[in-house]
């Protein structure tokens, strides 16, 4: 099978392209937005922090009257900063609203000027004071961390409802594409618009009924044109044998100086950065997957990470935590604490610790709340068992407080995949067997991707990815990811 490319785009498609060229809009009004408020924060923490260590003069030497003005050592970092934060593309639209990956390029951003300026520094004999610079530049980073995050909500609420997203049409195998455009319209925080389909096989049946919704608008043959007829912002490529490493070539080719990306997206997934390498041999792009593993130094470092960091929290929670047991106490007749039976890892159980927010005796009322079938993640709304100070302690997550004794004990990590009772094991599948290979946690990554909002499927799938790709920094993000959704009351009850 041989790709067509025309050598011109239709004359439509360059007059008049309102889904193309509006997406190139918002994304250049977005990027702008960004860039004002970047600005606006790196100027506002330099002069905060030229003010605490230079005073508030801004024609004062650094040796007196007679001395050199230090203004434009401030100015300088400034414009270093904000040049460094273009550098590294932090406001790239294909990472807007991402999350991890734009912090790290904005973190990169505060690095890198540090790095610059110690050592023009250090070769111009300039007198910095190091902790004017260990003031601004880590206090600037962590306020572009908060904008960026406020930036990030507001466009996913935006997508939510339809807008600043990317049309794009996928194009490979029946099967393949439909399973990509499940995971993409799993969540509209992707960014993009499924707007159609180019299969490898057009003459077969429509794709299946929960995406009937989708067109098949042709083969794949046909791809670079459909693009520019149906005025696609960029073609999503799946795995298939369809299309020969040559005509993929020629598809990028026959896309330039359109506007619309081309995105490729290999057969294997699930699989984070870490564990990815990419090299390439005769111009051909490979991608070497090192296999999960499950035990080592990283584990050991995690494993001491979580012990000392509960008993830090247990040490600054624990006047906090007796007010809620006397409370709890004092509201409901009954223990403070409520143990149950988890499943951890290696499938060993364990009693699991929570602050006690339903009546006594609630575990025997479980049939006429959910009936016989307890499926997995079952957490019913409006429990009739939850007391009223239980009720608020769910809202806020204050009722998981106790198990910082599990994790000091080591029985769960501060964050991992939540534990389940043994009846919800027993439904495991070999997906979810995989989230048994490591430690339960108090949060975990589908808690901070929607909580209680999700599909188990959903979550089963979020854990095992986490299981088979975590590390210590995607655990720090998602402990702060964790207390924004317990103050934003993000999915849970």
């Amino acid at each position: 099978m041989a790709l067509t490319f025309s050598s011109s785009a239709p004359a439509s498609a360059t007059a008049d392209a309102p889904a193309r060229v509006g997406s190139a809009a918002w994304a250049r009004s977005l990027q702008r937005r960004i860039l004002v408020t970047d600005v606006f924060v790196v100027a506002l923490v330099m002069v905060l922090a030229h003010g605490v260590r230079f005073g508030w003069d801004p024609f004062a030497g650094m040796a007196g009257a007679s001395g050199e003005p230090t203004w434009w050592i401030t100015v300088a970092i400034s414009l270093v900063w904000i040049a460094e934060l273009a550098w590294v593309h932090s406001r790239d639209v294909r990472i807007l609203g991402q999350g991890p990956e734009e912090y790290r390029r904005v973190g990169s951003a505060g690095l890198r000027t540090f790095a610059i300026v110690a050592i023009v520094g250090f070769f111009t004999q300039w007198a910095i004071s190091r902790g004017y610079l260990l003031f601004a530049l880590p206090l600037g980073t962590l306020v572009l961390f908060g904008y960026r995050r406020a930036w990030r909500s507001w466009l996913n609420k935006q997508r939510d409802v339809g807008r600043y997203r990317t049309p794009v049409i996928v194009a490979g195998p029946r099967r393949t594409s439909e399973q990509l455009i499940r995971r993409l319209r799993r969540t509209r925080a992707s960014g993009y618009d499924v707007i159609g389909v180019c299969l490898a096989d057009p003459s077969s049946a429509g794709l299946e009924q929960d995406l009937a919704d989708v067109p098949v608008l042709g083969p794949i043959d046909d791809a670079a044109d459909l693009v520019r007829e149906h005025h696609a912002g960029a073609i999503m490529l799946t795995a298939n044998d369809a299309v020969s490493m040559r005509e993929a070539r020629r598809l990028g080719w026959a896309l330039e100086g359109t506007g619309v990306t081309l995105i490729v997206a290999p057969g294997i997934a699930d699989v984070a950065g870490p564990r990815v390498l990419m090299s390439r041999h005769e111009g051909v792009p490979l991608l070497y997957v090192d296999s999960a593993a499950f035990s080592g130094a990283r584990y050991s470092l995690k494993d001491i990470v979580d012990r000392v960091g509960s008993g830090i929290i247990l040490a600054l929670a624990a006047i906090p935590m007796l007010i809620v047991a006397a409370v709890v106490k004092i509201t409901s007749p009954g223990p403070v604490f409520f143990r149950q039976e988890r499943i951890g890892k290696d499938g060993k159980p364990f009693a699991m610790l929570k602050f006690r927010s339903m009546v006594v005796g609630a575990e025997s009322r479980l049939k006429e709340v959910v009936g016989d079938d307890v499926g997995m993640f079952y957490k019913p709304k409006n429990d009739p068992r939850v007391t009223r100070f239980g009720r608020f302690m769910r809202r806020y997550s204050i009722d998981e407080l106790p198990q910082l004794i599990n994790v000091f004990k080591g029985d769960m990590s501060l964050v991992g995949p939540r534990p389940q009772i043994a009846a919800e094991v027993e439904q495991y599948g070999d997906l979810e067997q995989r989230r048994l290979l490591v430690k339960p946690g108090m949060t975990g990554l589908w808690q901070v991707s929607g909580r209680s909002s999700l599909t188990p499927e959903a979550s089963m799938e979020l854990d095992a990815y986490y299981a088979e790709n975590w590390s210590l920094g995607g655990d720090a993000i998602i402990a702060l990811r964790t207390f924004w959704a317990v103050v934003g009351k993000t999915g849970a009850y």
